[in-house]
């Protein structure tokens, strides 16, 4: 069930329909009401620049890159091992990160 609400904000945000959303520098930042998950290690570089906080194409690129590199991430915290994503930066995304 949590797949299907994904792949609706995934399709409805970059069209701007979420009316309860916040925009900032053309990406949701937040959904009122509305759990925002990304499975990392099956998501693809478009999907987790929009759908992680603070992250954006270019670091999502990276996240990729890694993956596909060294293996799916065991754990959220795993993320900081991409050069150039903190440890803060994984704090304030744990909630929305699945493995």
């Amino acid at each position: 069930m949590k797949w299907m609400l994904t792949l609706c904000l995934m399709l409805l945000a970059p069209m701007g329909w979420a009316a309860d959303s916040k925009v900032a520098n053309g990406k949701a930042e937040k959904y009122e009401g509305i759990e925002i998950t990304v499975n990392v290690n099956t998501a693809s570089a478009e999907e987790i620049a929009t759908l992680l906080k603070g992250i954006g194409e270019k670091k999502a690129k990276d996240i990729v890159e890694y993956r596909d590199e060294h293996g799916p991430f065991k754990t959220a915290a795993d993320l900081s091992k991409v050069k150039g994503i903190g440890e803060a930066t994984v704090k304030k995304n744990e909630a929305r990160i699945l493995l």
